[in-house]
């Protein structure tokens, strides 16, 4: 199957048109046509109707396997010119909203202390694309976050033979109002949360929580965003719950009570107004939203690095100081 064939269907079919596929290929729309009739001869099968311009049935199952295709063709491009490439010291490193944490700040500005030609590029995007700039040749090194047992990997989109390593992890609180009846508890379980209100965000998808815990976590606000203060802002406002890293959010405990002395069992039952009420104020003159220590089951927030085959040089050397835990 020709890639370049491939490559046209999947234009045509994100953007419903095949002019508008030839415009953004170069192409004249005739050549286009030329193209998909090409790879339906070889398939033996329509692959998209033409009025409306979407893909047949055969089509579907095409699109499913034709994305993870090129996204593997341009990572070994990618790879093999990594390999032959004279070093760099202009790098790019993606990372998701929450994963560039002050751990790994630190370890970035030490990476360029010890390289003054170093310049880097904090590419921002979401989860799932940081595999993709990184095995695509977009980026050097990526950073992913999400929420994970201890030494659990995260799990991240299929993008290739990329080395793939956990470089920090921080303990969660639960994300709440400064008024809310459980601000001042030591400790919640996530077992006692499942009928309270959540915020659906990307920094915390609900559906991994009920993967963990099992049904519910009704979602009573769904926010399709990545903006930390908004989160807090939504929270800080009694909208729902979220998990958060703890140094995010102000302890609602005095610095002196460790994790070992927290209570291993908690009252089901809530004072004052039920979980699943509507939003709760927060406490006159509160500045934000607080957190509350999760204590089972125990999870963390987890940061992966993500890169190719690198050879000795910059990018090399930012990747070993990342990933110098012992160092944080």
């Amino acid at each position: 199957m020709d890639p370049h064939l491939l490559r046209t269907f999947v234009t045509v079919a994100r953007l419903r048109s095949f002019s508008a596929a030839a415009g953004e290929l170069g192409y004249t729309q005739s050549a286009i046509s030329q193209q998909i009739a090409a790879l339906e001869s070889d398939l033996g099968l329509p692959l998209l109707s033409r009025r409306p311009v979407e893909p047949t049935p055969a089509g579907e199952r095409l699109l499913e396997h034709a994305g993870p295709l090129l996204l593997r063709l341009r990572a070994a491009r990618a790879d093999v010119l990594r390999a032959a490439a004279p070093p760099a010291y202009r790098l790019r490193l993606a990372a998701t909203p929450l994963a560039l944490n002050a751990t790994l700040a630190g370890r970035l500005a030490r990476a360029r202390a010890a390289q003054p030609r170093l310049e880097v590029t904090v590419l921002g995007c979401g989860r799932e694309d940081v595999a993709a700039l990184v095995a695509s040749g977009e980026a050097e090194i990526g950073l992913a976050d999400g929420v994970a047992a201890p030494s659990d990997p995260l799990r991240l989109p299929e993008s290739g033979p990329l080395t793939v390593v956990g470089v920090a992890e921080e303990e969660l609180v639960v994300a709440l109002p400064p008024g809310h009846p459980l601000a001042g508890r030591p400790g919640l379980r996530l077992a006692d949360l499942v009928d309270a209100r959540w915020l659906q965000t990307t920094l915390c998808p609900l559906e991994r929580l009920r993967a963990l815990q099992g049904e519910g976590f009704p979602a009573a606000l769904d926010h399709r965003g990545d903006d930390v203060q908004t989160v807090l802002n939504l929270v800080r406002a009694g909208h729902g719950l979220t998990l958060l890293p703890a140094p995010l959010l102000p302890a609602t405990l005095p610095a002196t009570l460790l994790p070992a002395t927290l209570p291993t069992a908690l009252p089901t039952a809530l004072p004052g107004a039920p979980l699943s009420a509507g939003p709760l104020p927060a406490a006159p003159g509160a500045s934000g939203a607080c957190g509350v220590p999760l204590l089972t089951p125990r999870l963390v927030h987890r940061v992966e690095m993500l890169h190719g085959a690198l050879p000795p040089g910059p990018a090399a050397d930012l990747a070993r100081t990342l990933e110098a835990r012992e160092q944080a």
